[in-house]
């Protein structure tokens, strides 16, 4: 529904109101084209409607999102240009052999650009995509394909010129509102979660705050590679949106840490008077939504000395206690950097030293899951040909083409079946509305001016869908069916023949792609989810590892992204499978604690070292063994011995800043690999402690 604005209050809007916003937008995109019909009709280009496609192809909401891409868009369009011209003149005597060549350069393209998961990504679509719509309409005759190829170039070209120099001008969105809205999205999903977990409640709104926390982190740091393009202090925006990013990736693990030590502690006695109060004043400052910043130093320090007092008692439940404080403290900590840091986003100014150390926020990439994208993508385009050629249909070429461009679009999804089904619909949708304006109106116009007067009502009612991120999906298609329909040529032309075959061929391609997705694509989402589950696994395993490199800075975020991943996709598995087994933020808890436990060993005694190093041998094995399996095994009963040896052998150490860490980590381990186990026989004592 839309919103109206009135005196600074937020009033429900009724269905009829416009947005001026997503108007502006589509009187931009209908600018834009006007200009793009202008020049292609004046330079004679042989296919204006490709011009005009590629200008709602290219458009954008977000005025920082499409300038990037524009780049990417040239680049892949040229790239796709030359692959044309490099493998049709040289391969026009063998079809068989050229049509294999170009599904396997377009599965390649894809593997690339599923790979990516950045805005880069547009570069290698398009090269697929150029690629194939270019060559296959032109297979039959392919004498003049340099001359086809380079009429395309410019038609797109010229598109995608004309659509960024009319939305720089006009400006439609910016980056930096969607990124404030975002961060504010977290912290608002993280503030609720938190309260509520540290009141016991998380385990029934654990899956749905984290799919929609760990989701936020990972979109955020897509919309920041818009920032250089959006504003002249972008950059140093930029740098701010990193930092960001890592202070909220560490958010999720310390709330969910928490509140696993104070599940462990409800479950043994009841919480100290001290601790209870002091959870109640963080919940209230928690839901408190206009709660104050300076009031989290008092709550820090509370934490901290709490934690102190409870460590030098040295019970279970008191180490149970000083680790729930402490992590409690730090994500106090880290929520009010967020906060600081949002407010300062989009504003001038040079950012701090730590921000400008910041380091870029690490994707996890799976080479398995985009090659498998990547030989879907060959293997349906390779279908598509072959039954073209056997079966010898005139219009076969462009139902390839339409094929082509609808599975390069949707390969990054997992399952693309349900988008291509809702694109047929729409494509369906605007079939009469194309007739309507091919045989009757289009009939009377005469004269450039007056086609774009009588194309404005249809192109601004579907570029406002397209700015409507709910109906966005739809516009897409019928923007096709109608530009491609109208056929606009040198001279008007309405053949109704050619207009049923063009139809026939754009359904043809729609149907076709949808089966092959149906047969190759629809069953590998769960396979998807158990796969990323298992990247993690071999990851925590390679992190417990000390004959390995120690490389913790990017593990965070890479864990952080990858829970994401697999809490969006596991909404289709059934309520028995086993991925709901693994639990991946449990995971990221331990990871979180074998960092401090690696980092301690060189500040250890030999003998404290030897049992630390035990506790990292034994979740090696476990964690390579779950990898190798790929099922949520739990942890062998021999491994809570190692951990409890190595409390003791902690407890009997002076705490520094070193050991103080390990111990806390040596905890978080107990509880969340062994949540049911009997408290451990700990000797308090220790010689020598410095406080």
């Amino acid at each position: 529904m839309l919103v109206a604005f009135a005196g600074g209050k937020c009033l429900p809007a009724s269905p009829f109101v416009v947005d001026p916003q997503k108007l502006l937008f589509s009187l931009s995109s209908l600018l834009a084209a006007a200009a793009t019909l202008a020049i292609a009709f004046s330079a004679s280009l042989p296919r204006p409607w490709w011009a005009l496609l590629t200008v709602y192809v290219t458009a954008q909401p977000m005025a920082g999102a499409f300038r990037p891409k524009v780049l990417y868009r040239l680049g892949g369009i040229l790239t796709g240009a030359a692959v044309t011209i490099l493998l049709v003149p040289n391969l026009q005597n063998s079809p068989e052999l050229l049509v294999l060549c170009l599904a396997a350069w377009t599965g390649f393209c894809i593997y690339l650009a599923v790979l990516d998961r950045t805005p880069r990504a547009f570069l290698f679509q398009m090269a697929a995509f150029s690629s194939a719509v270019i060559s296959f309409p032109y297979l039959d005759d392919p004498g003049n394909i340099f001359e086809t190829t380079a009429a395309r170039v410019q038609e797109m070209t010229v598109a995608i010129l004309c659509v960024t120099a009319v939305h720089a001008l006009l400006q439609p969105w910016s980056a930096t509102p969607a990124i404030r809205a975002r961060v504010q999205s977290f912290l608002g999903h993280a503030r609720r979660w938190t309260s509520e977990a540290l009141g016991s409640h998380h385990t029934r709104l654990e899956d749905a705050h984290r799919r929609a926390l760990a989701a936020d982190v990972t979109e955020l740091g897509m919309i920041a590679v818009h920032l250089p393009f959006d504003q002249r202090w972008a950059p140093a925006t930029r740098r701010r949106v990193t930092a960001l990013q890592q202070q909220l990736a560490t958010i999720l693990p310390l709330a969910s840490a928490a509140a696993n030590r104070l599940d462990r502690l409800r479950e043994s006695a009841d919480l100290p008077p001290m601790l209870e109060a002091l959870l109640a004043d963080v919940t209230d400052w928690l839901d408190d939504e206009q709660s104050e910043l300076h009031r989290v130093g008092s709550l820090v320090r509370r934490c901290e000395a709490l934690a102190a007092a409870a460590e030098a008692r040295g019970d279970w439940n008191d180490l149970l206690t000083a680790s729930a404080c402490i992590r409690i403290a730090e994500f106090l900590t880290a929520l009010a950097a967020s906060r600081r840091l949002a407010d300062r986003i989009g504003s001038p100014g040079r950012p701090s030293a730590k921000i400008l150390a910041a380091e870029s926020f690490s994707l996890a990439r799976d080479h398995g899951v985009a090659a498998l994208a990547g030989l879907a993508t060959a293997t349906a385009i390779g279908l598509y040909c072959a039954v073209w050629i056997l079966l010898a249909w005139p219009n076969g070429s462009a139902t390839a083409a339409f094929a082509a461009l609808i599975t390069c679009s949707f390969a990054a999804q997992d399952d693309p079946a349900p988008v291509i089904g809702r694109y047929l619909v729409a494509t369906l949708k605007t079939f009469p509305l194309g007739a309507l304006y091919l045989f009757v109106i289009m009939p009377r116009v005469d004269g450039y001016e007056m086609l774009i007067v009588t194309l404005a009502p249809a192109l601004l009612w579907m570029g406002y869908i397209q700015a409507d991120p709910a109906r966005s999906p739809q516009a897409l298609p019928m923007f096709s069916c109608f530009i491609v329909a109208m056929g606009f040529l040198a001279r008007f032309q309405a053949d109704f023949a050619l207009f049923i075959n063009t139809g026939l061929a754009q359904l043809g391609g729609i149907v076709a792609t949808l089966a092959v997705t149906r047969m190759f694509r629809s069953a590998n989402v769960l396979w998807t989810a158990r796969r990323i589950l298992r990247a993690n696994w071999g990851e925590l395993a390679l992190l417990a590892d000390i004959r390995r490199p120690f490389r913790p800075d990017r593990w965070t975020a890479r864990a952080v992204d990858r829970l994401g991943q697999v809490a969006a996709r596991m909404a289709v598995a059934t309520a028995g499978d086993r991925l709901h087994a693994a639990d991946g933020l449990a995971d990221l808890r331990i990871g979180r604690n074998i960092i401090p436990i690696r980092r301690a060993l060189s500040h250890v005694p030999h003998n404290v070292r030897h049992r630390l190093g035990a506790v990292l041998a034994g979740l090696a094995v476990f964690y390579h063994e779950r990898w190798r399996h790929g099922h949520a095994d739990a942890p062998p009963p021999g491994l809570l011995e190692p951990i409890d040896r190595a409390l003791e052998a902690l407890l009997s150490l002076p705490l520094d800043e070193h050991r103080r860490p390990a111990l806390r980590a040596l905890v978080g381990m107990r509880c969340n690999l062994f949540p049911t186990a009997a408290a451990p026989h700990i000797v308090s004592s220790r010689a020598g402690e410095s406080a």
